[in-house]
Parts: structure tokens; sequence; C-alpha cells
């Protein structure tokens, strides 16, 4: 705290020259102070910094908020705006206007022009505080974008390309996961993460941190196995059959579980590893039956689970447990049951707010965590003193030995500050604990209004409310409501208002938040703490004969400091173990962060580049070297490459048939040997690619690359979360599991780097199947003038004969399969081979004439619509149709078919139809994208200018995302 003082007194001395300024600034006309904005952009621009211009911009803010919204910011909220500014955490006492706090940083910073972004909790805190403060940066000449949930891409993206954009915590990290996902640079919404002020940064930035952000799609149908855990669980006796850590939240299988288990799943070992599913699944079964409470945890919404914000009382539409428990609550509660699905792209908060250039926050409460702060965001936490001093009354906890005679003694206390005119605020931790409270309420006939997950829409309604004279309100948890309660005069004279809390929260800063709802601005008000020894944090740490020694008491209380005290020391704990799993959540996460990183960055280099050789290149030099270590054997203790055995890998697959040989090897280094692969494997591709639009290769080849990393990314995410979930048996043989953890990890990066690069590699050949030799290159790819041979009718036949190919049969697919087949057959038959060679170069001169007879004779012979349609109907073609498709239904047409007439013309129908796909396919061709074994991966088609169509673009629009927490 006296670091803080210091560092408040300094910043106090700067507030007073802002101050100082008022006189000059309030004489300025509105034109006066939109020029303002102007000059200090050129002045940014010659040089000068953003703490150069501090004390001038924030008087211009001063000034220009007070005119609009007819607030003089205070001394104290100008100290929590520079705390802000230089990138640390502001403690403001409830009441003390953050709002108006926020308004100096975003504007000095938004000068800059690379975006500031102003962080908040929901939907309807972004909305207001846009519209309040976005009147003075619009007489500011400063631009305010609101992003939201429901907004377009093209909207996301001129909320974000404004000076200061509003937006929820979740929405910012889901645009920036969506972000890398796109297949073009174009698609992107947000600009760089410059500057962040975040409202409530202790719910975002610590309560929220264990919850990673997840994009996830596909699907794992188990539905009938979620069930039959759900029925397991609902048949085992809580006291035998089962143990239950409550500290830890955890319940445990025990010795007559196990068997009943083994029973129930007719299964001889349950931790066998065949049986690592059917465990996963009854410990989900066991943690959603034993340990989550419907009402508390989640609800249930038309017919659908909706988890409940444990720190906010707010209900979470669109989140969802991650790894099957989300399942398992949904088969408990009978509900519709969800298929679980993979998770497409995740980050921590934690992560994603450590990418900014700059971080800032305010909050009611965050001392109390400030080493996490430091430790995980580099960010102090500075205590802002109040404007006005705090005479609020802070009494000692009440103790009881039951929840009934703490609810009692609670309803009478209740009566007599509500008859002394009094406004009350009770504040409780769940949905379940404010129903009882009601309960008593409305027993003792006391008119009362509620705000919890059930009826949120009419919080700011209800809470404008609450301080009238006599007036009751009943709040699940007041952490981060963004309304603040202000007393009536008349409620002022009668002492304030009086917070009751119904029992203590595992975080003093959230017991600190109710508090606060009293003594603002200087105002009077009380609080007090109800406890009872049957309250969730007094059972899972107070012993069980302490808890007995208090049922003595019957209705009776204490009322100690001592006991207060010894609460507050079990809080520290709790806050001391969570502290610890959000920091062992980080240190796992940033082994996957750098590699996320590492793989976000690539993915923006691929979008960026017009050419992609160079990656290319890459990837064939890391298979290049792959291969050659694949090939490479330990002979007397040294490795030595085998150069047969390599040759034959590569041979046809990667290079150019017979274009490497022993020879070219010889005395060269792995290195070496590794570069001449990959720059024959160049030329294999710009062979296989020369006939190609070199706009469709580029698309080609930048959807390929990008296809190939995000799948394996994806896997290697998942393969990660498994990995996680089952390292920590590591110390059972004495090693340290995070150790492991990131040795394996790294492993488990580098093959994936490897598998991106020949998948892409694979694929792409795949992709331009023209097939190339070393012989025969200078007859496929060459511009020589072309040799003229006389080849008649005659020869076609003999050919085809040899090849056993029926003339029906006569078609490009069916001569280069078979081509394929004689290679294979004759390989080592030098003669024979050449001979095969030279027929297939004939008749792939005769399929190319053909073309152009076909071609030629749709642009001279017209057909009338209708006899089109008659012939399409004939073949039973759809809309639209390919060569191929035209083809296959000639050669069932022609089966059935006796008369000689009728052959003949279905012969032309095939040579119109034929023709007509020809045309088709130059309008809108199909690119394909096939495995090794030539099974269609991916078709997509390409507009007439070589462009890939919008309607078949695979983009996250396609993925439906969800907040999963971890």
């Amino acid at each position: 705290m006296a670091r803080d003082k210091s560092i408040v007194k300094k910043h106090g001395k700067i507030a007073d020259e802002i101050i100082s300024l008022e006189a000059d600034y309030e004489k300025l006309s509105e034109a006066d102070l939109l020029n303002k904005t102007q000059e200090f952009k050129e002045r940014l621009a010659n040089g000068e910094t953003l703490d150069d211009l501090l004390v001038e911009a924030f008087a211009v803010v001063r000034e220009v908020a007070f005119r609009v919204l007819k607030l003089k910011a205070y001394k104290v909220q100008l100290i929590g705006a520079i705390i802000l500014h230089q990138g640390d955490i502001a403690e403001m006492r409830t009441g003390e206007g953050k709002t108006l706090t926020g308004l100096f940083p975003a504007y000095l910073n938004a000068l800059s022009g690379q975006g500031v972004h102003v962080v908040t909790v929901n939907e309807y805190l972004s909305r207001r505080d846009s519209e309040i403060n976005g009147q003075v940066y619009d007489m500011l000449g400063i631009s305010v974008g609101l992003n939201g949930r429901d907004l377009s891409k093209e909207q996301k993206r001129n909320a974000y390309a404004k000076d200061i954009t509003y937006t929820t915590n979740s929405e910012l990290g889901f645009d920036y996961l969506r972000d890398n996902m796109v297949y073009r640079l174009d698609q992107k919404v947000q600009r760089k993460l410059n500057f962040a002020i975040i409202d409530e940064a202790d719910s975002i930035l610590i309560d929220e941190a264990r919850t990673p952000l997840i994009i996830s799609g596909g699907s794992q149908n188990r539905i009938n196995l979620y069930k039959a855990a759900d029925a397991f669980s609902k048949s085992l006796d809580e006291k035998t059959d089962i143990e239950i850590d409550l500290e830890s939240k955890q319940v445990y299988l025990i010795e007559p579980g196990i068997q009943k288990a083994h029973k129930f799943f007719s299964i001889d070992n349950l931790f066998d590893f065949r049986n690592t599913e059917v465990f996963h699944l009854i410990m989900n079964a066991l943690k959603a039956m034993f340990t989550f409470k419907k009402e508390v945890e989640y609800t249930v919404q038309g017919n659908e689970i909706i988890l409940i914000d444990q720190f906010t009382g707010r209900t979470m539409p669109g989140r969802a447990y991650s790894d099957g428990l989300q399942q398992a609550l949904q088969a408990k509660e009978d509900v519709e049951i969800e298929e679980e699905t993979t998770t497409l792209a995740t980050i921590t908060y934690q992560n994603f707010y450590r990418l900014y250039n700059k971080l800032s926050g305010m909050t009611g409460t965050a001392k109390t965590e400030e080493e996490e702060f430091l430790k995980i965001y580099n960010t102090r936490v500075i205590v802002c003193p109040t404007n006005k001093p705090i005479i609020r009354v802070d009494e000692p906890d009440l103790t009881f030995g039951t929840i009934n005679a703490k609810l009692k003694h609670l309803v009478k206390d209740l009566e007599e500050v509500k008859n002394a005119g009094r406004p009350i605020l009770i504040g409780t931790t769940s949905v379940d604990s404010s129903e009882q409270v009601s309960h008593y309420l409305e027993k003792a006939g006391l008119k009362f209004e509620m705000i919890n997950a059930k009826n949120h829409h009419r919080e700011a309604e209800i809470v404008e409310k609450a301080g009238q004279v006599g007036s009751i309100t009943l709040a699940t948890n007041m952490a981060g409501r963004g309304t603040d309660i202000k007393l009536s005069e008349e409620a002022k004279k009668n002492g304030g208002l009086f917070v009751m809390g119904i029992e203590r929260n595992e975080a003093r800063r959230i017991d600190n938040q109710l508090r606060g709802r009293a003594g603002r601005q200087g105002d009077p008000g009380s609080s007090r703490f109800y406890i009872s020894m049957e309250d969730e944090l007094m059972i899972r740490f107070s012993a069980p004969k302490l808890r007995q020694m208090f049922l003595k008491l019957g209705d009776d209380h204490i009322k100690s400091r001592l006991f207060t005290r010894a609460i507050t020391n079990a809080q520290k704990k709790l806050e001391g173990l969570n502290f610890d799993q959000r920091k062992n959540v980080l240190d796992y996460d940033n082994i996957l962060s750098q590699q996320r990183e590492a793989i976000y960055s690539q993915r923006d280099s691929i979008l960026e580049q017009e050419t992609l050789k160079g990656v290319i290149a890459r990837f064939q030099y890391t298979i290049a070297y792959e291969i050659v270590e694949r090939n490479s054997e330990l002979v007397r203790g040294e490795r030595t490459i085998n150069i047969p055995s390599l040759i034959k890998e590569i041979d046809s697959r990667f290079v150019i048939e017979g274009s490497l040989t022993e020879n070219d090897f010889s005395g060269l280094e792995k290195g070496q040997i590794a570069k001449k692969i990959s720059e024959n494997m160049m030329e294999l591709y710009l062979s296989k690619t020369s006939s190609v639009p070199q706009e469709v290769i580029s698309e080609m080849e930048r959807r390929t690359i990008l296809q190939s990393l995000d799948y394996h990314w994806q896997k290697h995410i998942n393969i990660n979360q498994k990995l996680r979930s089952g390292i920590y048996l590591q110390q059972y043989a004495q090693n340290n599991p995070l150790h492991e953890y990131v040795e394996e990890s790294a492993r488990l990066f580098n093959k994936m780097k490897i598998m991106i690069a020949e998948e892409t590699i694979i694929k792409l050949y795949g992709s331009f199947v023209r097939e190339v030799s070393q012989e025969g290159k200078n007859l496929e790819f060459r511009n020589d003038e072309p040799k003229t041979i006389n080849i008649s009718d005659k020869d076609i036949d003999q050919i085809l004969e040899e090849w056993k190919i029926p003339k029906e049969k006569f078609a490009r697919k069916t001569v280069e399969d078979r081509f394929k087949e004689l290679k294979k057959e004759l390989k080592g038959k030098k003669d024979e081979l050449e001979k095969v060679k030279f027929q297939y170069a004939i008749l792939e001169g005769l399929m190319k004439k053909l073309d152009e007879v076909f071609a030629q004779q749709q642009k001279t012979t017209e057909v009338p619509f209708e006899e089109v349609e008659r012939m399409m109907t004939k073949f039973k073609l759809k809309k639209t149709f390919t060569a191929k498709d035209v083809k296959t239904s000639y050669e069932k047409l022609i089966k059935k078919e006796t008369d000689e007439k009728e052959k003949t013309k279905l012969l032309i129908e095939t040579q119109i139809l034929t023709a007509l796909a020809a045309e088709l396919e130059k309008r809108q061709k199909e690119f394909k994208i096939v495995d090794e074994k030539g099974k269609v991966k991916k078709t997509f088609k390409t507009n007439p200018d070589g462009s890939i169509s919008e309607d078949d673009i695979e983009d996250t629009e396609q993925v439906q995302t969800k907040t999963k927490i971890g």
C-alpha cells in the first residue's frame, strides 16, 4: 500500500495539471475542441509520444465530457485514468465512476490509430457504455464501434476498424480464433491487438482464467454410452459405493462401486487401458450426479442445460462444459443429448490478453489478487482513493449452527432494518440459496424483488428501485452488475443501504464487492454476513467436531472477530488453491500458446504471400530430409544412407521417374542429398502444373496448405488435451509431469510439421494428374517443334488390341489407367516400356484431337433447348453434368440397344452432350484434391476468372461456435 500511495501522489500532481487547464479549455468552442484531435494526431506523427500529450488530451476529454454528459471528472478519476493509460489495474470502489474514467485513456490511445478495445462482461454493458461515451467521442471526432455476437462478418470488420471498439470478452477471443481459421486475408475481422481496457478486470482476468475459449466441430455419436453411464451413476449408493472429496469437488469409486461397474458394463477390469473411454464416461457421470447442483451450477431451460456464472449468478447461453461433461449433465436431467465435438481452435483468456501490446483494467476489488496480476499479466494493482471518505460500517459476522437458525435470525433483523426506513440488499451465492431465502421472506410476509439467473432481464429496473426506503432486494452475486444502487435522500437520512451476505464466498474480493454496494460516494451504509456451519465453505474447511459443537447453539449465534479471521484465512487458502489451479492451467497452456503463435504466424504469412512456391520448396525440403532419415540405418555404429531404398521411395512418387540415380548422391551429406531431392521435387511439380492457369494454381496451393495445416493443428490440439489429462501419472514414476508434457508436446509438434508438409505435397501432386517421366519429358512438356507422325485407323486399332481396351470403351480415363498398369507390369523391361510410352503418346494425341473436334462441333452446331432437355432426360443427367456422366450413361444405353440406327443416334447425342459438358466446365471448373490413393478429399469450383467460387468456400461461417469451459 505504501507503494500505491507514492504512485497515487505522483499521478495526483499530473491530475492537478489537467484540472489547472479547466479555465482555458472551457473558453474553447466545439469546433476548437474537435480540432484538438487533429492537432494531437499531427504532433504524434511529428515524433511526440502519448505521454507528452496526456495532460492536454485529458483536459480536452474532461471539458467535452462535462458539456455532453454534465459530468466533470474528479481528481481521483483522473488518477484512475492515468493508471489505466500506463497499463495497470485501477482498483476503484463501487460508485466512483469507472465508466467516465475509461473515457480518458481510450481517447488518448485512439489517437495512435492502432485501435483500442474496451472490454466488458456482457453485451448490455457494452451497448450502454458505447452509447454514453460515444456521445463524447463523436464531439471529439473519434469513431466508435460496437461488436456483438449476432453481427455479420462485415459488421464486425467495421466495428473493429473504428478508433475505439466496445466488445465482450468472449466475443473478442472468439473473433481472434475465427480470424485464424479463414482462407483469405480479407475475411479477417480484427486488426492487430493494440490496447485493451477491461472493465471488471478481476472477473475477466481472474475468475474466467480457467475458462478456455473453444471452437468445436465434427461429432462423435456416443449418446447411448452417456445414458448408460448416467443410469449407472444413479444406481450407486452415495454412502457405500463412492467417496466425495469436498475440498476438490472430486468423486471416486471405491471397491463396492468398482464391482458394480464391472457387473453393469460387463467388463473384467475398469482400469484396463481398453476401458479408458468407459472409465472417462463414468467419472463424468459421477461428477454430474454428485457435485453439480441444479440451479447452482446450471439450470434447465427449454429442454437444454444452461450454465450459470458462479461469479455473477447470470445464465450463460451458448456456453458448455467440454470433454463430455455437458453430455453427462444432459443425461442426468433427461434433456436432449448433443453429440460431443472435437476442438478446432482454443485459447485461454490468460494467453489471449497477453497478446496485447498494452493491457489495463478497472475493478472494485483486485488488490487481494495482485500477485496473480503481476505474475500472469505483468500488471500492478493500484488502489485509487475514493472521492469522499467511506463511512460504511462493516459489522462482524454472525455464526450459527444451522441454515434454519441463520435464516430465522436474518428475517428478524430484516424487519427491524425495514422498519427503520432503510433499503436492504441481501446477497446470496447461488440461485438455489436465493430461492431458499425467498421462501423464508414469503413466509414472514415481506415484499421483496429478486435478481437471479431466471429473471436477469429485469435487473436494471430492480436495481434502480433498490435504494428506496424500506425496499428489499434479493440478488445472486452482485459482482460485475454494472449498475449502482442510488439512495433516495430519505434513505440516506435513515442510515443508508444495509447489505446482508447469506454466506461467505470462495474469494474475499467477491465479499468485498457485495459490501461495496453500500457506502458509495460517501453515502452511509452497513454490511453484515450471516454464516452457518452448514454453508459449503464451512463444510469444506472446518472440522466435523467443530460443526457438532455449533449445533448446541440451537437458534443462538456467536459474534466473534476471531472466528471471522478464521473464515478469512480459509478464503485465503482457497484463493491460493484457485491461483495454483489457474497457474497450472497457464503452465501447460503456455506450451500450446507458443506453438499456436507459430502456427498462426505461418498461417498469416501464407495468406499474405502472392506466390507460395517458397513455402512449397520448404515443405519439399522437409519431406526430402525426412525421407533421407527414414532410409538411414545403423551400420557398425555409424548411420549410413541406403541409397537404393531411398531412390525406390522417391521415384515417380516425389520426383520424375529415373531423374535421380545412385551416382547423383555419391559423396553427399544428408542435407545436400535432401536439397538435391527437393530441387527435383520442384521440377516434377512445375511440370505437373505447367498447363494450369497461374491464378488457379495459386488458389489451389493456398487452400491445400491451409487445409492441411488446420487439420493437423486441430488434431494436435486434441492429442495434447488427451496427453495432458493423463500426464499426471508420470509423477508415480518420479517424473515431473510438466517437464514430460513439454518434451512430448514438442515432439508431437515437430512430427505435426512434417505431416503438414507431406500431406500438402501429396495432395498438390494428386490435384494435377499429368503423367511425367524422365524419358517422356521432351515429348510431354517442352515447347520444341512437334514431330509429324502419320497414324492410320489400323494403327489405333492395333494399339487398343495390344492394350486390351475394347473400342467402345476408348476414353481418356480408361487409357490413362491402363497406361499406369502397363508401366508397373513392364518395370525393368526397357524396350517394351519405351514402346508403350510411344503408343501412349499416339493415343494422347488422338484424344486431344477428338476433344478439339467435339469443341468445334459444339461451336458450329445449334441444338434447340427442347432437344437438349430431351437428351438429358434420356441420359438421366442432372442440371449440371460432366463428360464422365455422359459417358457412363452412354455405356448403359448402348448395352441395351440392338438397332444399328439407334446406336448411331446415341453416338451423335453423346457427342453433343459431351461438347455441352465441356462448355459447362469452361464456365465453372471443378478442381479436386485427392489423397495418395486417388480418393477425392475436397472438390471446389472456380469462377471464369480462376478465383474460387464463393458458394464453395469452406470457412468458419460453417463452424458452429460454443464457449466450452475446460
